[in-house]
């Protein structure tokens, strides 16, 4: 088995688990007497995780190497799928939470060990490996979840640690350590820079007029898919009274579209119409969506409304990426990147949070009514950087090899 294979399993396996968890943990935390409200706050705490421990991971395994660290995410999963699966009280789906968001939070080290394993040439190979990964797990994760929900809450997260444990024991027979003693060694002298330093890169980077429209668009639409994803099976079971496996393969059915879009149109779309084009036409569609969602009330017409929002998603979040990198120095499209992970975690902390809160507190169609005008200023956003931005700088062309 291949170094890459076992990455790619990594990642697969790691978004595998959580998409199992995300159809069915509204229902079982609503089983245990948690509101609307904190159904949000305990959807919120994953992506919290992932800001504050993704880069500490990251540094940590610069240090000491990528593979203790791989294992440690592998069994921390495993872990936090049977504390998942064992759940008697609030208290232990939380803390199943909270230990799943610190040890998926290790997706950079994968992507640095397929950094330290590939040249130049196979590098994006390697990375779109990443990719696939992402999006094969969040198709499959919800399918898997919605075929094993019959047997129980248990089932399906005793299914995800299982698997889980079996790629941390075949990482630890088969995955060597990538980074050489000398580069761990130089990375101790480096200094980190930690959620307050990221911060400040980011408002740094906003003062740009065309990157700061860039990530405020960005954070709009992570926010809202956030908050349509927390709130989603909730309002199929108060509005068509359907459960965790409709939701599960309802939510499989969005993965398997925007997987589609963004693999294999997304690269003829931009050629075609240019990148800005298609980000007004995914905001825009974004909001006819979660216009309409409150309307369906049948499974054709939700299914239909699910193709907008995949297609709408699916248009943004890489065009998104690809303007902003186009924005940036050459020497600075690493940091702008990382910059636009950070505010995807904090978008999809505050808006599950905020999800919850308003599903609760007003009514059930409130989030996406309200989304739709986030959305809107998020179109106006878009337009406006279609019309006005200028040419993104010219980049130095790579030099011929000698």
């Amino acid at each position: 088995m291949s170094r890459l294979t076992i990455i790619f399993l990594t990642i697969f396996i790691d978004l595998i688990g959580f998409g199992i968890v995300l159809p069915l943990l509204p229902f079982y935390a609503q089983d245990f007497g948690a509101t609307p409200l904190i159904i949000g706050l305990i959807v919120a705490i994953h992506p919290a995780m992932q800001f504050l421990f993704g880069p500490l991971w990251g540094r940590l395994s610069d240090r000491v190497g990528r593979r203790p660290i791989l294992l440690i995410g592998l069994l921390g999963s495993g872990l936090s799928y049977l504390l998942f699966a064992l759940a008697t009280n609030l208290g232990w789906l939380i803390a199943s939470r909270i230990m799943q968001g610190i040890a998926g939070a290790n997706i950079p080290v994968a992507q640095a060990y397929i950094a330290d394993n590939t040249d130049l040439e196979d590098r994006t190979r390697g990375m779109g490996l990443v990719g696939a990964a992402f999006g094969l797990g969040v198709i499959a994760g919800p399918a898997i979840a919605g075929a094993l929900v019959n047997f129980g809450y248990a089932v399906p997260g005793f299914f995800a640690a299982a698997i889980s444990l079996v790629n941390a024991g075949a990482a630890y027979f088969y995955l060597p350590e990538s980074l050489s003693p000398e580069a761990r060694a130089r990375a101790v002298a480096r200094p980190a820079a930690g959620p307050l330093g990221r911060l400040t890169l980011a408002m740094r980077f906003a003062r740009r007029p065309a990157i700061g429209t860039l990530m405020s668009i960005f954070l709009a639409a992570t926010f809202v898919f956030a908050a349509f994803t927390t709130i989603f099976p909730l309002w199929i079971g108060v509005k068509l009274g359907y459960d965790a496996r409709h939701a599960g393969y309802l939510l499989a059915y969005l993965g398997l579209i925007m997987a589609v879009l963004q693999g294999r149109l997304i690269g003829p779309l931009a050629r075609q119409f240019g990148e800005r084009r298609l980000l007004v036409a995914g905001t825009t569609t974004l909001i006819v969506a979660y216009l309409l969602l409150p309307l369906a009330g049948a499974l054709v017409t939700v299914c239909a409304v699910l193709l907008l929002v995949a297609g709408g998603s699916g248009l943004n979040w890489p065009t998104l990426s690809s303007l902003a990198s186009q924005y940036a120095e050459i020497d600075s499209q690493g940091a702008i990147l990382g910059v636009m992970q950070s505010l995807s975690a904090l978008g999809r902390m505050a808006g599950a949070a905020w999800a919850g809160w308003v599903f609760g507190a007003w009514m059930p169609a409130a989030p996406y009514l309200l989304s739709a005008a986030i959305m809107s200023l998020a179109a106006a956003l878009a337009v406006l950087f279609m019309l006005r931005a200028p040419p993104p700088p010219a980049k130095a062309k790579p030099m011929a090899p000698i």
